[in-house]
């Protein structure tokens, strides 16, 4: 296994976990930092991006698979308005990290098993099915970009959604009175 998917795997795994653990205000930069490294790593490894057959199917699935493990994750991410810093603000903690380690980990065992462990297998896997080493890293680049997309799309939804229900709360009533934030 070279270099560089440890290097991606490892800098998509320390960019969401300093983004996101702890109490993190959502703010532009945080939400486009991600999609700036997944912009950058797509065109590093998609080179030849399938267009039928299994290997098209494969890259769906590994797609489909990081939209569904990126909205877990954003269920993972506690969204609340602080009305004192008049900012949306979330908070990651131990099952999100967890969650994320285990699927970048899981990527690198597997990446290293290709190589290691089960080159013969997956070899002839690939060819019983027709699937391409480029359709192969296409579904696993396209799993963590998936990822990343679903976590910073629903991230977006929920600040804005707590900050409009802030709003809301804190808009005067007919009376002229403030109505008392839920």
């Amino acid at each position: 296994m070279n270099a560089s998917v440890w290097i991606v795997n490892l800098a998509v795994l320390v960019t969401v976990l300093h983004a996101d653990l702890g109490t993190k205000k959502i703010a532009w930069m945080r939400i486009l930092r991600p999609v700036l490294l997944a912009a950058g790593v797509v065109p590093m490894f998609a080179k030849n991006i399938a267009t039928s057959g299994n290997g098209l199917t494969l890259e769906i699935a590994g797609a489909a698979a990081g939209l569904l493990l990126g909205l877990i994750a954003a269920v993972l991410l506690k969204v609340r308005y602080d009305g004192d810093r008049k900012a949306a603000f979330s908070t990651g903690g131990g099952w999100y990290a967890a969650l994320w380690v285990a699927v970048i980990g899981a990527r690198l065992l597997f990446a290293y098993g290709s190589v290691h462990f089960f080159p013969a297998q997956l070899g002839h896997w690939m060819f019983t099915h027709q699937v391409t080493a480029d359709a192969l890293t296409d579904a696993l680049v396209f799993l963590a970009v998936g990822m990343l997309v679903a976590r910073t799309s629903v991230l977006l939804a929920k600040g804005r959604r707590a900050t409009r229900a802030h709003l809301t709360d804190a808009a005067p009533s007919s009376a002229g009175q403030l109505r008392p934030v839920a």
